[in-house]
């Protein structure tokens, strides 16, 4: 479980950081002070929509996260064997992902809302890789189409 945490504070830390505003020339001591107070979102707060339509991720994030979900489409959860690979792939698009960070405002907010449990989702799996945590997986990215495009 200290794994767990580890690993999920590291991708969280990495995600923080990878979004910072390179263009302001601001003192790193203001700047993590921002981030700070930007991306402090509480587990249980509900995501958003932009008024009545969806938040528009930007297209180079937007590839990593569609190729997560078509790795969650196509996977055969009768096969036991294929569960390391696909934990490994959703570990490997969510590097790319948070590497990747350019959104800014609202929609970058609303996005950190799905994404931060979707990453400890994306943990529990790597450790257990049950059937039960994939179901959880399957319906994160309902909840991702349904505010997101």
């Amino acid at each position: 479980m200290n794994k767990l945490k580890v690993t999920t504070i590291v991708l969280l830390a990495f995600f923080l950081f990878s979004c910072n505003d390179k263009a302001k020339n601001e003192t790193t001591e203001l700047n993590q002070t921002t981030e700070t107070e930007v991306h402090n979102h509480s587990d249980d707060e509900a995501i958003q929509l932009d008024g009545d339509k969806k938040w528009k991720v930007d297209d180079n994030m937007m590839a990593h996260i569609r190729n997560m979900e078509k790795d969650v489409t196509s996977f055969d959860k009768e096969k036991p064997e294929t569960y390391q690979v696909l934990a490994d792939n959703l570990k490997e698009n969510l590097d790319l992902l948070t590497s990747n960070c350019t959104m800014k405002g609202q929609a970058h907010d609303e996005l950190h809302k799905w994404l931060l449990p979707y990453i400890d989702l994306v943990d529990n799996f790597s450790e257990g890789k049950s059937k039960e945590q994939f179901t959880e997986i399957q319906h994160s990215f309902t909840t991702f189409n349904q505010y997101f495009e």
